[in-house]
């Protein structure tokens, strides 16, 4: 599985191991989407210091332009992905409705899957103890 970042780097996602991972599949047209992204970016801010990296993952229909300026205008600290030909949302159980959000422990294994925003309280202290995890 990788990733190809706003930026163009192609990271694999086998490259965050040992970090707590959250993948967040999206999409600029997606309401809801576009309403939890603050508290991603919160989440990240939080976290990040911690050990914790979140890659946003923009779905193969969403015109790359649209996600790059959504991402600039909003400045997103974390990795935001292209998922041009599909691949990423088809390694990750074939994602179609967004947002859907993976949490992967420092092993790179699906710890869990949220379809729609996730329950932020809860998904903190699921943070917290993952993070305290050993690698």
């Amino acid at each position: 599985m990788r990733f190809t970042t706003l930026d163009g780097q192609t990271t694999p996602l086998s490259a965050l191991r040992g970090k707590v991972v959250l993948v967040n599949f999206w999409a600029t047209t997606c309401t809801t989407c576009v309403a939890e992204m603050p508290q991603l970016v919160d989440t990240y801010t939080k976290f990040a210091p911690k050990g914790f990296e979140t890659v946003a993952v923009a779905m193969n229909y969403d015109p790359p332009e649209y996600v790059r300026n959504y991402a600039a205008r909003n400045a997103l600290p974390f990795k935001v992905a292209l998922d041009s030909d599909g691949t990423a949302a088809k390694g990750f159980e074939e994602v179609r409705l967004t947002p859907t959000t993976f949490l992967l422990d420092k092993q790179g294994r699906i710890v869990q899957k949220y379809l729609g925003a996730p329950d932020f309280p809860k998904l903190h202290a699921l943070l917290e103890k993952l993070l305290a995890e050993p690698a």
